[in-house]
């Protein structure tokens, strides 16, 4: 079930509201039934079979943490069942999302020919497994207590706003709202706000701009040119924001609508000025997970400059790999460590001493780039998609039909580059202020609009459902 969907916002969500909000605010306990019954009601609306896999992984990791921390009360170093727990965790997600990858690259490398059946990814099982762990690796460090309702852990892990594509929400943000959360009129309002603008992020940019990039990147090669191409990675570059930060804000909305409040996951990451600071911006909270329980475990940067590089090598192709399992990931996920090193140890203090506009141009190329090989799985197609658009090969720099395109597109193009900075809803929120019911009249007319895209418009995908 889609945030994006007729079901969802005209059934799903207020029939759960409405149960909710009958039951006293004094009353969690039953709240809390509520949200984890809604939970797996709506995870198991698509895939009914991997329901089972999810609630496995809430016993399995409840119980494990359980033990870890009764055997360090009596002593214990808690480190075997942490590295079962662990070992568990990632050979269930191994199976389901890289099998098929493993077998087709021994293929691929053997010339074996070895036949198995491709398994259906289940929907979100990167984003619950990582929150699992990080509640584990907690619980073993003892930054927080074994959670020891079964109830209570099973809805911290399948709580529907951040169950599907997240953000990744540790246990010890959320601890105290799952027994005491205030639910107050302003904070609901606030909260459906964010998730209508969320929502119009979603259906009415992100769905427009993958559109033009699908059209765009199914041409013939006889009609690309370089400026198409530009535009087809530009139209892309918007539509993943769009997208991914839609959902977020959606979740962070909905959320709130419940009376939980959930850390950003996006802070304008197309502003950035250097690739480290874009990764300050974009998905901070699988960016978090990784320097927590990957990056500062290896060393950090607090070890010999061979070893920090190594460090960077390992979180950044392991970042790449939890994205999907292809060998496009592996490189989009190294491209930008070894930039990052380059950033470090090479031309950072350079690059600190130039001009804004260079520095933000440099950042934005660098990153559209990037999004060629996240896009297309197939390397050799990715790089030649990148051949036409750095003019190598006979392709002409412009043509016909990309003139057609950016008369056509100009203004959703125009609109997404506006909308991904900061300056559009910091001018809806001074608004907002001053006049609140111009600013609701707004909001309003975002739901309405959108709502006119999903029951006419056929293209609605989530791209980071796939992970």
């Amino acid at each position: 079930m889609l945030f994006s969907s007729i079901i969802f916002i005209f059934y799903f969500l207020p029939i759960t509201m409405l149960v909710y909000y009958l039951i006293p605010k004094e009353q969690t306990g039953k709240r809390n039934i509520v949200l984890l019954v809604a939970s797996l009601f709506f995870y198991s609306w698509g895939e009914p079979v991997y329901l089972f896999l999810m609630l496995y992984s809430a016993f399995f990791n409840y119980f494990m943490a359980i033990q870890i921390h009764n055997e360090q009360k009596y002593g214990g170093t808690g480190r075997r069942n942490l590295l079962f727990t662990v070992v568990v965790d990632l050979l269930i997600l191994g199976f389901f999302k890289y099998f098929g990858f493993l077998m087709d690259t021994i293929t691929s490398i053997t010339g074996w020919h070895i036949h198995y059946t491709s398994l259906a990814l289940p929907i979100g099982i990167s984003f619950y497994t990582f929150q699992a762990m990080s509640y584990v690796f907690d619980v073993y460090k003892g930054k927080v207590a074994p959670q020891y309702s079964l109830l209570k852990f099973s809805l911290y892990l399948s709580f529907f706003p951040q169950l599907i594509a997240g953000p990744i929400v540790k246990y010890r943000d959320v601890e105290l709202q799952i027994d005491n959360r205030e639910t107050t009129l302003i904070k609901f309002g606030e909260g459906s706000s964010r998730f209508i603008l969320g929502l119009g992020k979603k259906v009415i940019l992100a769905n427009a701009l993958g559109s033009l990039y699908t059209e765009i990147s199914s041409l013939p090669h006889g009609q690309v040119s370089v400026v198409l191409y530009w535009i087809g990675i530009a139209a892309y570059t918007l539509q993943i924001y769009f997208d991914f930060s839609g959902y977020s804000d959606m979740a962070i909305g909905l959320g709130k609508m419940f009376g939980f409040v959930f850390d950003e996951n996006f802070n304008y990451p197309y502003i950035a000025s250097t690739i480290t600071d874009f990764w300050r911006r974009w998905h901070m909270s699988l960016s978090t997970w990784f320097r927590e329980y990957v990056y500062i475990p290896l060393g950090g940067n607090r070890v010999k400059v061979h070893r920090h590089i190594l460090n960077l090598l390992i979180v950044w192709s392991l970042t790449g790999l939890w994205h999907g399992a292809s060998w496009n990931f592996v490189l989009w996920g190294a491209y930008f460590g070894v930039l990052l090193i380059l950033e470090k140890y090479v031309y950072g203090k350079y690059l600190e001493k130039a001009p804004n506009w260079f520095r933000h141009t440099y950042a934005i190329v660098i990153v559209m780039v990037s999004w060629v090989f996240f896009s297309i799985t197939d390397i050799s197609k990715a790089l030649s998609y990148l051949a036409v658009m750095f003019g190598l090969g006979k392709v002409s720099f412009i043509n016909v039909t990309a003139l057609y395109y950016i008369r056509t597109n100009f203004i959703i193009l125009a609109v997404g580059a506006c909308v991904a900075t900061p300056y559009p809803i910091e001018k809806f929120r001074e608004l907002y202020r001053k006049k609140p019911a111009v600013g609701t009249a707004l909001v309003f007319a975002v739901l309405i609009v959108s709502v006119a895209y999903l029951v006419y418009g056929s293209y609605n995908p989530f791209l980071y459902f796939r992970f």
